[in-house]
């Protein structure tokens, strides 16, 4: 049965009655553990969101995803080593810090993980130790593969414990041997006792180092640590959604805060007048004003700074901005950022959230400053699985005159 609020249009037929036949998803965790078809699974998203949302707040459409198997760019793996000697790979098992051996994943990129499963039985043919997290013992740790669908490009990232890879150079020669279409390989040290698959000592050990993929036709560079979504078909609708959402024009002054590399802020460039692009993370400042550059924009530019002090100090200069687009992580934005935003008054904000319920929590605090959510659209950036992006456009609310 269809809701009303979902558009299955380019939708293949068998794409909305397929299913998740994954034997472990009820073990893993990374997947809904459902076995309802494509459509219905969307359904239950949307209702979600739905509830939880404000019920003056329009719903549009939800936007399926046309290939909702395979589309994870980016594939992790923990390893685990049997006292035989046997190397498994895969994710941790749903709620504790065993790794399940998976064979295949109906989500993530097939050929991601192929060369996981590879490098996992060159590990055992190479003597490789795999580190030990309880003891701090042994080498590889785990391994990270990129993928860019747009350009055919792959990184491989081996994460290994204390040290680097012993006798890596023959271990990565056979690793290209095998596949070939790698085009770079990189070393990472990790001896942190976190969830944090990097660690901050890395080393090209093949290739440039990053890969290059396309998004709405412009060329992105992506490092081992860059934020890019993981779902790139999906990503250039999220970013057309905000684009006609926020009714953008040529004669739009945009401020992109959390821009990260400068997706969402060269996205809006093509049709706004100009775009300021602020993150706090220098490195991704930088990644950001080389793609502008590699695109030719000459309407853009990027800072490294809070988002939050730079808005205060821009409502102090008097700077005006139509519009501010905010892609915060999945714990929201703050209230201070929110208090900022009403100081420099702009127009419109366009919200992409990739959790409803602190997107809920932060529109509250957006309407007690002067901020009214007044649509939104569900985009399924995740098929098969409890998460969701979402793009709110919030107004700001007109002062009544008189009593």
């Amino acid at each position: 049965m269809t809701s009303p609020s979902i558009d299955i249009s380019g939708i293949a037929h068998n794409v909305l009655h397929s299913k998740n036949d994954c034997p472990c998803k009820a073990k893993c965790g990374g997947c809904r553990n459902s076995d309802e078809e494509y459509i219905d699974e969307a359904k239950i998203t949307f209702d979600i969101v739905r509830e939880l949302m404000p019920a003056d707040c329009i719903a549009h459409p939800m936007v399926l995803c046309e290939k909702p198997f395979h589309y994870r760019n980016k594939v992790h793996s923990g390893l685990f080593q049997s006292p035989s000697g046997d190397v498994i790979c895969g994710p941790y098992e749903k709620g504790s810090h065993r790794i399940l051996r998976v064979d295949d994943c109906n989500i993530e990129n097939d050929r991601a993980f192929a060369i996981i499963r590879d490098i996992t039985d060159l590990a055992k043919k190479f003597n490789v130790r795999i580190y030990n997290e309880k003891k701090g013992t042994g080498q590889l740790r785990r391994i990270l593969v990129r993928t860019a669908d747009g350009t055919g490009q792959i990184m491989v990232v081996l994460v290994t414990g204390a040290e680097f890879l012993k006798s890596k150079k023959a271990f990565i020669s056979n690793i290209i041997r095998l596949h070939p279409e790698i085009t770079t390989v990189i070393s990472n040290i990790n001896t942190r006792n976190d969830s944090m698959i990097l660690g901050n000592n890395s080393r090209v050990e093949y290739g440039k180092g990053y890969i290059t993929d396309i998004i709405l036709g412009m060329k992105f560079r992506i490092g081992p640590d860059t934020f890019c979504q993981i779902n790139r078909a999906q990503a250039e609708r999220l970013y057309s959604t905000a684009i006609r959402m926020g009714n953008i024009g040529p004669e739009d002054n945009i401020l992109d805060a959390y821009c990260g590399i400068g997706t969402t802020s060269l996205s809006f460039a093509k049709i706004a007048g100009s775009v300021t692009g602020v993150e706090i993370n220098r490195n991704s400042v930088t990644e950001a004003r080389h793609n502008a550059s590699a695109n030719g924009f000459s309407n853009t530019r990027f800072i490294a700074a809070d988002a939050t002090d730079y808005m205060k100090d821009a409502a102090e200069k008097g700077l005006h901005f139509d519009v501010v687009v905010l892609d915060p992580p999945r714990t929201g934005t703050t209230l201070p950022f929110i208090k900022a935003c009403k100081d420099m008054a702009p127009d419109r904000i366009v919200y992409i959230s990739c959790n409803p319920k602190t997107l809920v929590r932060d529109l509250a605090d957006f309407k007690r400053n002067g901020y009214h959510a007044g649509e939104y659209t569900v985009v399924d950036m995740f098929p098969w699985t409890e998460s969701c992006e979402c793009v709110v456009l919030l107004s700001r609310i007109k002062e009544r005159k008189g009593n």
